[in-house]
């Protein structure tokens, strides 16, 4: 038996899940990516933008992120906006590419990082359960209205409990590896 229902809190459960990773995506851990940039926002012309679109990004070696930008002209505000950033990083800019040295992270700040990404972690469970809520919510309102028998409630809030509780689990099996790669020297 497959309720609309179910799909829907399936779907929205995949989507916080993906929402999560993605925030993940930008914390940083001892080794660059060029992720780590994706959340930088640089004025360019008036307008706030993506570093990633208004220059390349490339990670030559582990500890090193380049960004050469397509206009020289907006090297300093690229400068600015990683400086400005929360990630701690300091650019060096030598006229035509910013190198962006990524330090191996400190004990504490590791533990700082490994707090954060656990509220992440707290946030996406948070956000998978208020879906469980609703789509318990409408399977009431389907009994409510006759379009499904109390036994099909019961069975598809079942349904739903067992999506929740898988959901979550992808959501610690994620945090665990999340807090491994920041851990590790």
């Amino acid at each position: 038996m497959s309720n609309p229902v179910l799909k829907e809190a399936d779907q929205k459960m995949d989507k916080a899940i993906e929402a999560f990773k993605r925030e993940l995506s930008h914390v940083r851990t001892g080794r660059a990516t060029a992720a780590l940039l994706d959340g930088v926002m640089v004025d360019y012309y008036g307008t706030s933008m993506p570093v990633n679109q208004v220059a390349s990004i490339s990670v030559p070696e582990s500890r090193l992120i380049t960004v050469q930008p397509w206009d020289a002209n907006i090297l300093g505000e690229l400068e600015k906006a990683i400086l400005k950033s929360d990630l701690g990083l300091t650019p060096s800019n030598d006229g035509k590419i910013i190198r962006v040295s990524v330090p191996p992270l400190t004990e504490e700040r590791r533990k700082e990082l490994v707090k954060r990404v656990k509220k992440m972690a707290e946030d996406s469970r948070v956000a998978v359960r208020n879906i469980r809520r609703d789509a318990i919510e409408k399977l009431k309102t389907q009994k409510k209205d006759k379009e499904i028998s109390e036994d099909d409630m019961f069975k598809l809030q079942d349904e739903v409990q067992k999506l929740t509780d898988n959901h979550i689990k992808e959501i610690e099996k994620i945090l665990e590896e999340k807090e491994k790669e920041i851990m590790e020297f």
